[in-house]
């Protein structure tokens, strides 16, 4: 006898009933750049489609993204000013939080409102924590920052707090600052297995990163993979809700693995370098722009995240009504 698994891909219908994953606009999460000052969406040119929202069309979006079904948004701050602790952050009225609030009262709980915890966007030398006086990466005092930014991103309103900027202890300091706070309801999310990833280029001019140098030192090592299973274990460990992999394609593996192991949901961010790529391969016309998108999804679904948050949200969103 010969075996014969075509059988199960004969039809539409038929691969359609033995799939073994699929894409469900819940499982999807919009990234939301909020430029100060801006009277109009600012567009990002290594992001095509992507832009800089202004107060009136960051609203819109959240229309649209709450009418599609995503399951939540990523919020980030693109400031007017910026200092060497990253003053903005934590201002009641810097972008960020000005824009949490707007975000909270217009998605009237059809989205989970989350913010970046990060100083990169708010700091003049562009790095995730405070500088001590050699010009290194201060990881205790950046915690301090990162205590004062979770009560002021939970005081807008903010459901889930990002740590995204890889500071030991991180999810700790934010746990105790939130619980000391009475904030007991905010979820944290780990960015536990944050690589030091060429695949941030895009990024950078979305959020006008003024970093100059790279993040090695406190990001992980692309060779690493064992490393990635330790940071989660620590994450869970300190208190995270959710812990995250990012990128997404270049690190399936590490991702399989944290799914395989963690006790909490395990997500995964489609980084700007991913969504550039396809989008100018598509544009030339050397590949199929909404095939090459909806697979690039889906197998980081397979791979085991719970749930992606990507760019291209609530355009999947609407293909799969």
């Amino acid at each position: 006898m010969i075996d014969r698994p075509r059988r199960l891909r004969s039809s539409p219908a038929m691969r359609r009933l033995v799939a073994e994953h699929r894409l469900h606009a819940a499982d999807l999460i919009l990234p939301m750049f909020v430029r100060e000052g801006a009277s109009q969406p600012v567009p990002i040119s290594s992001m095509p489609g992507v832009v800089q929202h202004s107060l009136d069309s960051f609203r819109r979006a959240i229309a649209d993204a709450a009418a599609a079904g995503i399951g939540g948004i990523m919020l980030f701050g693109v400031p007017e000013h910026k200092d060497a602790v990253g003053s903005g952050a934590t201002d009641p009225d810097g972008i960020l939080n000005v824009a949490t609030r707007i975000a909270v009262a217009e998605a009237g709980g059809a989205l989970v409102v989350q913010t970046d915890l990060c100083l990169d966007e708010f700091t003049d030398h562009g790095h995730c924590g405070v500088l001590d006086a050699d010009g290194r990466i201060d990881n205790d005092a950046s915690l301090v920052r990162y205590r004062e930014m979770a009560l002021a991103q939970a005081d807008a309103g903010s459901e889930l707090l990002g740590l995204s900027g890889m500071m030991d202890g991180q999810v700790a300091a934010v746990r105790d600052a939130l619980e000391d706070a009475g904030h007991t309801d905010t979820a944290i999310l780990g960015y536990a297995a944050k690589y030091a990833s060429a695949f941030y280029g895009p990024f950078r001019e979305a959020v006008q990163s003024s970093l100059t140098g790279d993040r090695r030192t406190y990001q992980m090592d692309a060779a690493n993979r064992r490393e990635g299973r330790r940071e989660i274990e620590l994450d869970v460990a300190e208190g995270a809700d959710v812990v995250m992999v990012k990128p997404a394609m270049s690190y399936l593996d590490v991702l399989a693995d944290a799914a395989a192991a963690s006790p909490v949901p395990v997500w995964a961010y489609q980084v700007s370098g991913e969504y550039a790529m396809i989008e100018a391969a598509a544009a030339h016309g050397w590949i199929d722009r909404r095939r090459a998108i909806e697979e690039s999804v889906l197998s980081i679904k397979r791979a085991g995240a719970g749930a992606v948050m990507t760019y291209w949200a609530t355009e999947i969103a609407g293909w799969l009504r």
